[in-house]
C-alpha cells in the first residue's frame, strides 16, 4: 500500500467542514415547521444584511454555543447538549426570524425547553452572551436590538416559572 491513498483521504477529511464529520444526536420524532420557531419572520433583508448574511449568522451561533460552555452561570444547562444540533437549529432559527432565506427545522419551543429548568437569571445570561457573540461579529446595535425585539417573547415558554 503506498502513501498517495492515505494522504488523499486525509486531505478529503479535512476539506470537509466539521458539520459534515460530526452527527446529531437522534431525537424523538415531531412535526417540522416554520412555527415551530415561535415567532413571525421580519419582512425585508437589512437585518439579515447587517448580521453579515448566513455566515455571519453561523459565526454569531458558533460564538454563542461557545458562551454556553464557558459561562459559569450557564454552562450546567449545556454541559450535555448536542453541540452540532443545536448550533444548526439555533443557526435556522435565527436565519429565518431575520428574514433570510432560511427554514426552521427544529422543535417547537416549549419541548425545546422543556425540563431544562430554565429561570430568569439563566435568560438574562444567556441574553448578555448573545449581545457579547453579535458584537464580535460587528453586528450594529440596532440590528441586535431588532433580533432581540423579536425573540423577547419566546421568554413566556422557554423559562420556568
Amino acid at each position: 500500500m503506498t502513501l498517495r491513498p492515505l494522504l488523499l483521504t486525509a486531505a478529503l477529511l479535512l476539506a470537509l467542514p466539521a458539520a459534515a464529520i460530526a452527527a446529531e444526536k437522534p431525537v424523538d420524532p415531531y412535526v417540522q415547521s416554520d412555527a415551530n420557531a415561535g415567532v413571525t419572520p421580519m419582512k425585508g433583508d437589512a437585518v439579515f444584511k447587517a448580521f453579515h448574511g448566513k455566515a455571519g449568522i453561523d459565526r454569531v451561533v458558533h460564538r454563542l454555543n461557545w458562551y454556553h460552555h464557558h459561562d459559569p452561570r450557564i454552562a450546567d444547562i449545556f454541559h450535555a447538549a448536542d453541540d452540532e444540533r443545536l448550533e444548526r437549529t439555533l443557526s435556522e432559527m435565527v436565519c429565518y426570524v431575520l428574514g433570510g432565506p432560511c427554514h426552521y427545522t427544529g422543535r417547537d419551543m416549549v419541548s425545546a425547553h422543556k425540563d431544562m429548568g430554565v429561570q430568569v437569571y439563566h435568560q438574562n445570561a444567556q441574553i448578555e452572551d448573545l449581545q457579547k457573540a453579535m458584537s464580535e461579529e460587528g453586528v450594529p446595535v440596532w440590528a441586535q436590538n431588532k433580533l432581540l425585539a423579536k425573540l423577547a417573547p419566546l421568554e413566556r415558554v422557554t423559562v420556568t416559572r
